[in-house]
């Protein structure tokens, strides 16, 4: 969510009042809590016509679609208190908490990542991998970068190999977590670990922690090292890229690589590439796209990967900064 769409977001949210507010925001994730609730609590007089011009773009996008679809249950207490303060932030909670279960795994999503940590970093590796594919993924990069270099290395390399967690297993982490769970059985094991879950947690690491864990990871297993590179940065994450670092990235590609590899992008992505175009090369490229004809989808995934190298290329230059690393600033 752009810088834009907080504002916009935080207008709506205190347009709503509190109990409507609750409702919204126990739908979103960590993060955009995170952002909205301080764009919330730093916001000045609204101006009347911004209000309605902010009423009037949420009609327009929601008559266009009959439900937001939204599924998450993820919503953190801390964050929230963070953001709005305790004495604000107390009834929003209570409201969107109710009598909700909290214990368990659930409870440690609610810590910061020194006390996630703190609590877990003596249990056998495979333990720790198996409760931090639970957690959201840039919590558990921060929960990782307390560990030593060993633990660390061993645990991604375990988060990699994991290719699910039964019933069992979580009642076995409900001992360790001295907290109550339910399993079932018969229940088939949950989807977690493996190859993309290590590389979304990587994404948030960068810097000598990941090239460390990296290296250990290729000395166990060079091909499965690779497929988590490969995971880690995805064409459509160049969404995520700044408008500086996207021109960078322009000057390296060339152009009928780019027509093939956009042949398979959102129209998102499309019209952000061309706004860093100038206007006649963007009017030339959107051309070129349109009399293309059908293109082999793996003919777009290798030109697409043939980017990724270019932009991974950059950013281990430093002349480009990725999305999934973290918030930089520049000075």
């Amino acid at each position: 969510m752009s810088d834009a769409g907080v504002q916009r977001a935080a207008i709506m949210m205190l347009a709503l009042g509190a109990d409507e507010a609750a409702e919204v925001m126990k739908y979103l994730g960590p993060r955009e809590v995170q952002k909205l609730g301080a764009a919330m609590s730093s916001m000045k007089a609204v101006q009347s016509e911004e209000l309605e011009a902010v009423l009037e773009k949420f009609t327009v996008e929601t008559e266009q679609n009959t439900s937001f679809g939204l599924d998450s249950d993820e919503y953190i207490r801390d964050v929230l208190t963070k953001a709005l303060g305790d004495d604000k932030a107390t009834s929003l909670i209570n409201r969107i908490l109710g009598t909700r279960d909290a214990s368990g795994i659930e409870s440690l999503k609610w810590m910061d990542s020194q006390s996630v940590a703190d609590l877990i970093r003596n249990e056998h590796p495979q333990i720790i991998a198996t409760i931090l594919v639970h957690l959201e993924r840039y919590h558990a990069c921060e929960v990782l970068n307390h560990f030593t270099e060993r633990l660390r290395n061993d645990v991604v390399l375990r988060i990699a190999t994991l290719d699910g967690v039964q019933p069992a297993a979580l009642r076995e982490l409900n001992e360790v977590l001295t907290k109550l769970l339910t399993g079932n059985e018969n229940v088939k094991k949950k989807p977690m670990g493996g190859v993309r879950t290590a590389a979304e947690i990587l994404n948030f690491m960068g810097g000598e922690n990941e090239s460390s864990v990296m290296d250990n990871l290729k000395r166990h297993d060079s091909d499965m090292a690779q497929k988590i590179m490969d995971e880690m940065f995805v064409f459509e994450n160049i969404l995520d890229i700044e408008d500086r670092g996207i021109q960078t990235m322009l000057r390296e590609v060339q152009s009928e690589t780019l027509i093939v590899a956009l042949k398979g992008a959102s129209q998102e992505l499309r019209d952000k590439i061309f706004k860093n175009m100038s206007q006649r090369a963007a009017e030339m490229m959107r051309d070129d796209l349109e009399s293309k004809g059908p293109v082999r989808l793996s003919e777009v995934e290798a030109q697409q990967k043939e980017i990724l190298q270019v932009v991974r290329r950059l950013a281990d230059e430093g002349q480009i900064v990725l999305g999934g690393k973290g918030e930089d600033t520049y000075v």
